[in-house]
């Protein structure tokens, strides 16, 4: 449960969020309800990345000493550039508590995500896609979110926006595309995982065979 201080801070800085949302790119922000101190967001993706089109759902998780200490980072859409689902590692996350600034804040944050999303530097809870699978994933996002009903709750505007869109998707390209689009969701649900993490599986597997070789060859010496 949340002190007072953590308490008052978040509920101004949501005052200052609504009176002011990020518009560059556009991300929505929201705590749950019924606790504070955990926040999710959506940020569109930014305009001439890979991520363009896209709607990433994610969280911060709060401590209830917040603001002295950070929250935890946490992506929840499918996106090519972090794990969904982990704990991302992140210089205003509560892996570097020694660098966090008490100043800083959910729009601070986010902002530093955004920036650190469009950089290509690995980090722990990061991951490797090629352009094309991220833009795949742009494409599919929204309908992505929408399946899960805590989003559903959370973001009803873009439950709409979804609606809206695939409306406009059949219109345009007929019933089967609503079918399309389900296939490839399932896909994304089912087997992105394996395939994002391919080529990590590999260079981890080149890492491991290359000590144990660099251990055969010392070894050969001695």
């Amino acid at each position: 449960m949340a002190n007072d201080l953590c308490t008052r801070r978040l509920t101004r800085e949501l005052k200052a969020i609504q009176k002011s949302p990020l518009t560059n790119p556009r991300v929505y922000t929201t705590p749950l309800e019924r606790n504070i101190l955990e926040w999710h967001y959506v940020i569109e993706g930014s305009k001439d990345t890979p991520y363009e089109g896209g709607f990433y759902w994610g969280k911060l998780v709060f401590p209830k000493e917040y603001p002295l200490k950070p929250p935890s980072v946490l992506m929840l859409t499918p996106n090519g550039r972090f794990r969904i689902g982990k704990r991302l590692c992140l210089s205003m996350s509560d892996f570097h508590p020694e660098s966090w600034n008490p100043m800083w804040s959910v729009s601070t944050i986010i902002t530093g995500l955004i920036s650190f999303m469009v950089e290509t530097a690995p980090t722990l809870g990061s991951i490797e896609s090629s352009e094309s699978q991220k833009k795949k994933f742009a494409q599919f996002s929204l309908d992505y979110n929408v399946r899960d009903p805590k989003f559903s709750g959370l973001f009803p505007e873009l439950v709409a926006l979804q609606k809206k869109n695939m409306e406009e998707r059949i219109k345009t390209m007929g019933p089967a595309s609503a079918a399309r689009t389900d296939e490839e969701l399932n896909k994304i649900v089912n087997g992105c995982s394996e395939g994002l993490f391919e080529i990590q599986g590999l260079m981890t597997g080149l890492a491991g065979f290359l000590a144990v070789l660099s251990i055969y060859i010392a070894m050969r010496f001695i």
